[in-house]
């Protein structure tokens, strides 16, 4: 059964305090960040603080996924090889430009999963073949150093970035890969991230990297599926099944045809429900 990625939150390695109340939050995916949370004098220290907090466990059923900082930094490499050793599900790497990227982390963790940062143009272009990578196994979308490579301006809709998102969808989608959809800035900001959210799930995003813990509630929901969705996936199975007996290659349910195709998709809302069900009955 899929595991759900419904959210991602970030959370600064250097704090112990937020990694043990992070213990506790309703958040599917944990990204540990040791990155941009963590000022330059701190790094060092908070790869013990977090390998610390790791190892005491007491995560549940949450995805662990540790953010380093880029191979090309004074801290990249000593924070894959202390990775390495941590209790963790997965690795993730900034500013990945290509598979080559992948090839150096994965000699440097070899038993650990590889997520990549698909954050600059060279990373959006070289995309698929990024997510073709045999160690590779989420996509988590840096929209905010994207926008500022590209130049583009902020707007509501994301109008400037949309091909860039659409292309790491279609390339995690075609190799298999997760694939999570960037920050949501303003995290007081209710209306603005459910927007965002509806339209990363429209997207086709398996969910949202976060910010804030208030911002759990709404992407939770946005990326589950509705009840609306759970009732209509369940009467299209139904009546297709009820047409296949009959000798019927399709259905009509609400007044449009039932396929095939329709039905994979139904049995998919439905696996995916009960999968949040059980996560959150962990």
């Amino acid at each position: 059964m899929t595991r759900p990625h419904r959210s991602a939150l970030y959370i600064p390695g250097s704090k112990a305090r937020a990694l043990d109340k992070a213990r506790g939050l309703a958040t599917d995916v944990i990204l540990f960040d040791l990155e941009d949370a963590v000022a330059p004098d701190e790094k060092p220290a908070a790869r013990a603080t977090l390998a610390e907090e790791l190892g005491k466990g007491g995560y549940g059923p949450r995805l662990r996924v540790v953010r380093i900082n880029a191979l090309d930094t004074e801290w990249g490499r000593a924070d894959a090889l202390a990775v390495a050793g941590m209790d963790c599900d997965a690795v993730l790497l900034p500013k990945v430009t290509g598979p080559d990227d992948i090839d150096t982390l994965a000699a440097l963790v070899p038993n650990t999963p590889v997520w990549a940062m698909m954050e600059s143009p060279r990373g959006i272009l070289n995309a698929a073949a990024i997510a073709a990578h045999p160690a590779l196994q989420g996509f988590v979308i840096g929209t905010n150093d994207l926008a500022k490579d590209l130049g583009t301006r902020t707007t509501s809709d994301r109008a400037p970035l949309w091909a860039a998102l659409q292309t790491c969808v279609l390339a995690a989608r075609a190799h298999g890969v997760v694939v999570l959809d960037g920050v949501f800035n303003a995290f007081k900001d209710e209306d603005g991230l459910r927007a965002e959210c509806e339209q990363g799930r429209d997207f086709g995003m398996d969910g949202k990297s976060l910010i804030h813990p208030a911002q759990l509630d709404i992407a939770n929901a946005v990326f589950a599926p509705t009840a609306a969705e759970i009732e209509t996936a369940r009467r299209q199975i139904a009546a297709y099944d009820a047409a296949i007996a009959e000798g019927q290659a399709v259905a009509v349910v609400d007044g449009q045809i039932v396929e095939n195709l329709h039905v994979e998709t139904a049995r998919a809302t439905l696996a995916k429900a009960e999968a949040i069900k059980e996560l959150e009955s962990a």
